[in-house]
C-alpha cells in the first residue's frame, strides 16, 4: 500500500498489524488450539479499534471545516473512513476463512464445534437440561414491535434477533434476546461425548435449540435467531464540574459511553431482510455503518475456548527465578548490593510482589509511592499495599483512572484502598500518568534511602504472564530524589522539578531523546560511527519521526523494533534509507520499550514506559531510566540483538501492509523469543553452578 505522503497513516498502519495478528492464527506452525485463540485476540483488537479510532473518524467526518476534514496523512476524513472499513472488510472475510478452516483441522484431532442441529438426543438432552439449569434464569427477551423504540442495548453484549412467523397469516412477531456470557455462563460449553471425541457447542446454539421453550406462549409455525452485535462510540469525556469529585465524574462518563452513539452493525448475513431494517433503523445506522457476517460475533471468546487436548496448545516453560535472587531471601538487600534486571515473562513476576510484601512489613520501610495504571482483577499489588498500609506505612498510590476500558476496574481499586488508609490520588485534567514507577523510603542509619523500581508494563501479574516487558530496580539516589520529586509533583501539581537521572514526559524526554539523535547526527557528520537501536509498541509522532529521517539523510544507522502502528515509512531513497524496521508478533506480546545511542562509542541506554507517540511524549507522565550497570547494559543490548536476528516470527514493514516475513539469511531459525528464555536460563544455570563451586 503506497501511502499519500512521506508518513504512513496511523489508522492503515494499526490495520496492517492487526493482520500480523491474524497471520499467527494462519500459520501451521502454531499450536491448533494456540491459532484459534489468536483468532480470538484479533477480534478483540479490531472490536477496541472501531470503538475508538474509527468512532473518532466518523466524528471527524461529521465536521464541516476543510481544515478539520483534511488529515495530516493526506487523506480527507471521509476518504480515510472508506479506507478503514474497506481493511476490515478485507480481513473479516480472511478471519472467517481461516476460522473454518482452523475448525476443519480441529475434527481430524476429534474435536468437533458443533450447532443445535448436529447433536444427538443424548446431547439433546443434555442442553435442554443445561438451558433450564444455568442459562434461562438469565434471559429477559425483548418484544419488538416497528412503532415502538428500542429497549436500551449495551455493546458490550451480543444479540439474537428472533422472528417468529405463522403459514398462512401475515402475523410476525419480533424479539430480542441478550446471549448471557459470565463466570456461571461461559460462552462455550462441553457436551457429553463418545470416547475420544470432544464436542464443543456455542451457548448461542443452546439458547436457538430452546427457542420453543422460551416463546411456548406464542402461535409460530416457524422461529428463527440470527446474532448480531454493535459498537457504540468509546470515546470518554470528564467534566469540569468542581463540585464532583473525579470519581464521580469518571462513574458518570462510564454511564455516557454506555450511551454513546452506534458506530457499526455486524449482523448473520442469513438474518431475514425485515428483521435487519428494523434493528437498523432503532439503531439509527446506515447502510454503510453495517456488516454482514457469519453465524456468530463477539469472537474474542475464542481466547476463552476450553482447554481441551493439551497437546495441541502452547507449552510454556515456567518463568525463571532471577539468578541474583534466592528463593525466600530479602529482595532488599540484593537491591542494595546491585541493580536487578527483570525481562517478564521470562523471570517471575512475584519478585515485584515479593518486594513489595517485604515493604510492607519491613519495620524499616516509612513510606510506600506507586503510580498504577492498570492491574489484575483479584490484585496481589493492591492486597500488598492495603497491608502496608495496615502495618503503618504511608503509602501513595497515584491511580490512573482513565485506562482505556479498566476504568471501571480502577475505581474499584481506589475505593478499596482509600477504606484501608492508602492516600490516593488521581491525576489532574488532560494529563494521564502512564508511568510504570515504585519508590520504597526506607530509613537506614539515621538517613532515607529510596529503592525505586522502573518499569515498561503495568503492575498485572496476569498479563505479566503474557506481556513481555522489563523491569529495574536500582537504589542509586539520584533516581530515587528524581522519584521523589515526581511524587511530590503529582501530589502538588504546581510544584516545578528537575530531574537528574530519570527522563520525564512531558516536560523533559522529547527533548532529551531530540538532543541525543542530534548528536548521533553530528557524529556521523564528522566521521564517527553514529547508530540508534529503538524498540517500541508505537511509533506515530511526527516531529520524532522527521528527526529519524533527519539522521537516515545524514548516514546514521536507525534500526527499529515496532510491534504496532508504525507511521515511519523506511528504506525510501534520499529519506529513510539508513532506517529498517521489522515488527514481531509472538506467543508473548512484544510490548517492552528500549533505545540505544552509539554515542561515540561510550553507548547509551535507556528503558521507559513511553512510545515515541505524541500522546506519550506531550500528554502524559512517563518515565524512562539510563542503565548504569555494565552488566545489564550488555544484556540489554543482547536483547536487542537476538530480536533483530529474528527469522520466524519478525515481519518486515519497508511496504505498509505487506507483512512480508523476515528471509532467512541465518543458516538456521531464530525464534526470538524461544531463544532469550534460553539465555536467561542459561544465566540463571552458569549463576547455580558458579554458587555451587
Amino acid at each position: 500500500m503506497k501511502s499519500k505522503t512521506e508518513l504512513n497513516n496511523r489508522e492503515l498502519s494499526w490495520l496492517a498489524f492487526n493482520n500480523r495478528v491474524l497471520q499467527e492464527a494462519q500459520d501451521t506452525g502454531v499450536p491448533l488450539m494456540e491459532r484459534l485463540r489468536f483468532l480470538g485476540i484479533f477480534s478483540n483488537n479490531l472490536d477496541e479499534f472501531v470503538k475508538v479510532r474509527v468512532a473518532n473518524v466518523m466524528r471527524m467526518t461529521r465536521i464541516k471545516d476543510d481544515k478539520i476534514l483534511k488529515l495530516t496523512n493526506g487523506y480527507s476524513a471521509p476518504e480515510l473512513l472508506s479506507l478503514v472499513n474497506e481493511g476490515i472488510n478485507i480481513s473479516q472475510q480472511i478471519f472467517s476463512e481461516t476460522y473454518a478452516t482452523v475448525l476443519t483441522e480441529m475434527e481430524a484431532h476429534k474435536i468437533y464445534v458443533v450447532n443445535e442441529k448436529q447433536i444427538n438426543n443424548e446431547q439433546e438432552t443434555f442442553c435442554r437440561d443445561y438451558f433450564s439449569n444455568e442459562i434461562s434464569q438469565w434471559l429477559i427477551p425483548l418484544i419488538l414491535r416497528k412503532t415502538t423504540r428500542m429497549p436500551f442495548l449495551s455493546d458490550k453484549n451480543i444479540y439474537l434477533a428472533v422472528k417468529m412467523t405463522r403459514h398462512n397469516s401475515k402475523q410476525v412477531r419480533y424479539a430480542i434476546i441478550q446471549i448471557p456470557v459470565n463466570s456461571t455462563c461461559p460462552r462455550f460449553i462441553q457436551l457429553p461425548s463418545e470416547k475420544g471425541k470432544q464436542s464443543i457447542i456455542f451457548i448461542d446454539d443452546i439458547i436457538r435449540l430452546c427457542l420453543d421453550e422460551m416463546f411456548f406462549m406464542f402461535s409460530f409455525d416457524v422461529i428463527s435467531a440470527h446474532s448480531f452485535q454493535f459498537t457504540r462510540d468509546a470515546q470518554l469525556t470528564v467534566d469540569d464540574d468542581i463540585s464532583k469529585s473525579l470519581i464521580e465524574k469518571m462513574e458518570e462518563s462510564l454511564e455516557e459511553r454506555l450511551r454513546g452513539e452506534p458506530v457499526r452493525l455486524v449482523y448473520d448475513k442469513e438474518m431475514p431482510s425485515d428483521l435487519l431494517e428494523i434493528i437498523k433503523t432503532k439503531l439509527k445506522l446506515a447502510d454503510q455503518d453495517t456488516l454482514g457476517g457469519g453465524r456468530y460475533h463477539r469472537m474474542r471468546d475464542l481466547m476463552k475456548f476450553p482447554k481441551v487436548c493439551p497437546q495441541l496448545e502452547n507449552s510454556n516453560p515456567a518463568p525463571l527465578q532471577h539468578p541474583y535472587i534466592k528463593h525466600n531471601s530479602s529482595i532488599i538487600d540484593v537491591i542494595r548490593k546491585k541493580d536487578v534486571f527483570l525481562n517478564y515473562p521470562y523471570h517471575t513476576f512475584n519478585h515485584l510482589i515479593d518486594f513489595l510484601r517485604e515493604a510492607a512489613i519491613d519495620p524499616k520501610v516509612k513510606r510506600i509511592s506507586i503510580t498504577l495504571y492498570r492491574t489484575a482483577e483479584r490484585s496481589k499489588v493492591i492486597n500488598a499495599l492495603i497491608n502496608a498500609a495496615k502495618n503503618g506505612k504511608e503509602v501513595i498510590v497515584l491511580e490512573e483512572l482513565m485506562a482505556r476500558f479498566d476504568e471501571e476496574q480502577n475505581v474499584e481499586n481506589s475505593d478499596r484502598l482509600q477504606k484501608a488508609g492508602v492516600t490516593v490520588i488521581h491525576g489532574f485534567k488532560g494529563m494521564k500518568v502512564h508511568s510504570k514507577l515504585i519508590l520504597v523510603e526506607r530509613k537506614e542509619n539515621r538517613m532515607h534511602k529510596g529503592y525505586v523500581y522502573i518499569g515498561t508494563g503495568n503492575f498485572n501479574e496476569t498479563t505479566a504472564r503474557i506481556y513481555s516487558d522489563f523491569g529495574l530496580f536500582t537504589t542509586d539516589q539520584k533516581a530515587a530524589t528524581d522519584a521523589k520529586a515526581i511524587f511530590d509533583f503529582l501530589l502538588n501539581t504546581h510544584k516545578h522539578f528537575t530531574c537528574k537521572r530519570l527522563m520525564v514526559s512531558p516536560y523533559f524526554m522529547r527533548k532529551q531523546f531530540e538532543s541525543m539523535i542530534e548528536r548521533e547526527i553530528r557524529n556521523k557528520q564528522t566521521g564517527k560511527k553514529a547508530f540508534i537501536y529503538a524498540k517500541f509498541n508505537s511509533l506515530t509522532d511526527t516531529k520524532m519521526i522527521r528527526m529519524l529521517y533527519k539522521a537516515s539523510q545524514a548516514g546514521v544507522d536507525i534500526r527499529l523494533i515496532i510491534r504496532g502502528a508504525c507511521c515511519l515509512q523506511p528504506q525510501i531513497k534520499g529519506l529513510s534509507e539508513h532506517i529498517r524496521v521489522v515488527s514481531i508478533v509472538d506467543k508473548f506480546l512484544e510490548h517492552a520499550r528500549l533505545v540505544i545511542f552509539h554515542n561515540g562509542g561510550d553507548e547509551q541506554t535507556y528503558i521507559l514506559s513511553a512510545d515515541w507517540m505524541t500522546r506519550n511524549l506531550d500528554n502524559r507522565v512517563e518515565v524512562g531510566i539510563p542503565i548504569l550497570d555494565t552488566e545489564i547494559k550488555k544484556t540489554i543490548k543482547d536483547i536487542f540483538e537476538i530480536q533483530w536476528s529474528d527469522n520466524v516470527k519478525a515481519r518486515d514493514l519497508t511496504i505498509l501492509g505487506e507483512n512480508n516475513y523476515v528471509k532467512k539469511k541465518a543458516k538456521k531459525a531464530v525464534r526470538s523469543q524461544t531463544v532469550l528464555y534460553d539465555y536467561y536460563k542459561d544465566k540463571t544455570d552458569k549463576k547455580k553452578l558458579n554458587n555451587t563451586i
